[in-house]
C-alpha cells in the first residue's frame, strides 16, 4: 500500500552551497526581500521572512571561491518563492530589476505567474505567485491543464505594491 505525505505538507526551506557568503547574503536580503536571521561562524547564514527560522540556509563549507556549477550536471533547478498576491510578486520584480539582476524568463502557466533569474552562485530563482485553485485551468475531464505562455511584464510592474 502507497503511503502518501499529508496535504498540509511543504517544503520548509532550501539550503544551499555558495562560492562567496557575504555576496549571497546581500542577493537573498536585498533582492529576494529575507531577513538574515542567523550566522553559523564566517560560513554559514539563515534568512527568512515573516519571522521563520529561516527558508533559505546559505554555506561555504565546500564551496567558498568555487565557481559556479555546469547548468548541465544534475541538480537544483531552481528555488521557487511564492509570493501572496499579484501586487507583490510586481513589487519582488521591481526590486530585482533596482539591483541589476538579468530577468531571465517569464511566463503565465496558467495556474501561476512566475519570473525567472539566477542567483550570484547561477541557482536558479523563481519568483511567483498562484492563482486561485477555482482558476486554474482544466481539461474537459477535470485533469489540471498548466500552460506556458508570455507574461506581461510591464503590466506586473504596473500592478506593485
Amino acid at each position: 500500500m502507497s503511503q502518501h505525505a499529508p496535504a498540509e505538507m511543504t517544503i520548509g526551506h532550501v539550503h544551499l552551497k555558495v562560492s562567496d557568503l557575504e555576496r549571497s547574503i546581500a542577493f537573498y536580503r536585498d533582492v529576494i526581500g529575507l531577513s538574515l536571521t542567523q550566522r553559523y561562524g564566517a560560513q554559514a547564514a539563515f534568512l527568512s521572512a515573516g519571522g521563520y527560522h529561516h527558508h533559505i540556509g546559505l554555506n561555504t563549507w565546500e564551496s567558498r571561491g568555487r565557481p559556479p556549477a555546469d547548468r548541465r550536471h544534475p541538480g537544483l533547478f531552481h528555488t521557487a518563492f511564492l509570493f501572496p498576491d499579484r501586487a507583490s510578486l510586481g513589487a519582488a520584480l521591481q526590486r530585482a530589476i533596482d539591483h541589476g539582476v538579468e530577468i531571465e524568463g517569464a511566463a503565465d502557466h496558467g495556474v501561476s505567474e512566475a519570473v525567472y533569474f539566477s542567483d550570484p552562485d547561477g541557482n536558479g530563482i523563481e519568483l511567483y505567485r498562484d492563482r486561485p485553485q477555482d482558476d486554474w485551468p482544466r481539461d474537459a475531464d477535470g485533469t489540471l491543464s498548466m500552460t506556458n505562455g508570455p507574461l506581461d511584464l510591464a503590466r506586473l510592474l504596473s500592478e506593485a505594491a
